[in-house]
């Protein structure tokens, strides 16, 4: 709704937003914002981040978890999925411990289950 009286207001304002992944929401943030209208969007590669002010923050929004699921609605960014998972797994060796990230740890859902090959021409839109 915030989102919606602001575009209204301020119609060539460009909207970009930012989302922490607190409480596991960040990804149905970004899903909100894109019925909204917003088509820019801030992550962290593997999800690092928070705020020292808001107590339980984990992390921001995951940039590998946000692309793997606008790619998987269809959608080109340019991004090699691929290569930002490669390096969020070097981020993840980097700082020392396991990042909050799911599909580096998970895959990305076209190699575990492939879609059917009568699909592939609407998935590649």
């Amino acid at each position: 709704q915030l989102v919606r009286a602001v575009s209204k207001r301020f119609p060539d304002l460009a909207l970009t937003l930012h989302f922490h992944n607190t409480r596991g929401m960040g990804l149905a943030n970004v899903l909100a914002g894109l019925a909204a209208g917003v088509v820019r969007f801030e992550g962290c590669l593997g999800g690092l981040g928070g705020c020292p002010f808001a107590p339980g923050a984990t992390g921001n929004v995951c940039t590998e978890d946000v692309v793997h699921m606008l790619q998987c609605m269809g959608y080109d960014m340019g991004v090699d999925l691929d290569r930002l998972l490669a390096a969020s797994r070097r981020l993840g060796e980097i700082v020392g411990h396991e990042l909050p990230g799911q599909v580096v740890k998970a895959g990305k859902s076209s190699d575990l289950h492939p879609p059917p090959a009568e699909l592939e021409p609407t998935l590649s839109r």
